[in-house]
């Protein structure tokens, strides 16, 4: 599992139900703008925000849209252990891969102790891929992820690798490393995108990818043509493109948003995130025009 890999919202309706119907055309967008994978049911698609009985909904919706050119991801992680058992059971038989996050409000003390979540709940889908997403600003589990794949690796047969959404970039190189490069670190950091390159970054996910996929396509080609003075002029935009939403009343909300301006309307954000004018997208939309960004913006139908 390489490539780009979208962190996709939760498509809604106005009254913020579920609109599944939206799903096979999100899907296609994520395709025809050169994206390989879709990891659902994460933080950008606000899974705190869901109960468990919609968060099946959305993993058959998409179980339903992957495709050789589109395999899907779906984060199964829960406070409680026993429902993030029933989701990652559910999954196994209807999407490509797992993940799960650590449990964020009674916090785990220890190392070993995640590897013992891990290893539950990997275990209910033992014939797909596991991930591991390490995400310690959100969660508070901030240990050194080449000691849990030190740990876990005997003990969890499924387990392929992480999402690593940090910026300690000491650590995801030794993760990178780890047992002759054995195990899929995908990187989870848009901002610093480029600064994966020279570690060997070969799959990433994140929520700009739904936006700007052709932006980091170009990020890549200009580094592998040792282009390095324009590689980071692209990154420069893609910080610019995050600065720009943020200040809308916050990134999630926004960028879920903004969605509908690319073609794909995937409806308001819950609670506690903002949702978008149609004045308030305009002046974004602007702003990014000033910015030279509007160019990389991913499209419905590109030519």
């Amino acid at each position: 599992m390489k490539g780009l890999i979208a962190a996709t919202y939760a498509p809604m309706h106005k009254d913020t139900s579920l609109n599944l119907e939206i799903i096979p055309q999100y899907a296609e967008f994520l395709k025809e703008n050169g994206v390989k994978g879709a990891f659902i049911n994460g933080s950008t698609g606000d899974f705190t925000s869901l109960s468990v009985a919609e968060r099946k909904q959305i993993t058959i919706a998409w179980g339903q849209n992957k495709s050789p050119e589109l395999f899907v991801i779906d984060h199964i992680g829960h406070t409680n252990l026993n429902e993030a058992k029933e989701l990652a059971k559910y999954a196994a038989d209807n999407v490509d891969g797992i993940a799960t996050l650590a449990p964020y409000y009674f916090r785990l003390s220890n190392i070993h102790k995640l590897v013992e979540y891990c290893k539950e709940v990997a275990a209910c889908a033992p014939n797909i891929p596991f991930y591991y997403y390490h995400i310690p600003v959100l969660t508070g589990a901030n240990f050194n992820m080449v000691d849990f794949l030190e740990l876990a690796t005997p003990q969890i047969p499924n387990l392929a690798g992480i999402k690593f959404t940090n910026n300690n970039l000491i650590d995801y190189k030794y993760c990178k490393e780890y047992n002759n490069s054995s195990a899929n670190i995908l990187f989870g950091f848009d901002e610093i995108f480029l600064s994966s390159l020279p570690f060997g970054a070969d799959g990433w996910v994140g929520s700009t990818y739904n936006h700007l996929a052709p932006l980091y396509l170009s990020i890549v080609k200009a580094f592998n043509k040792n282009d390095h003075k324009l590689a980071a002029k692209l990154q420069h935009k893609s910080m610019k493109f995050v600065d720009i939403l943020n200040t809308k009343g916050g990134f999630n909300g926004a960028a879920k948003s903004f969605m509908k301006e690319l073609g794909v309307d995937v409806g308001p954000s819950r609670f506690p995130h903002v949702t978008l004018t149609a004045a308030q997208i305009k002046e974004a939309k602007i702003e990014m025009d000033a910015l030279g960004i509007t160019p990389y913006l991913s499209q419905s139908n590109p030519m």
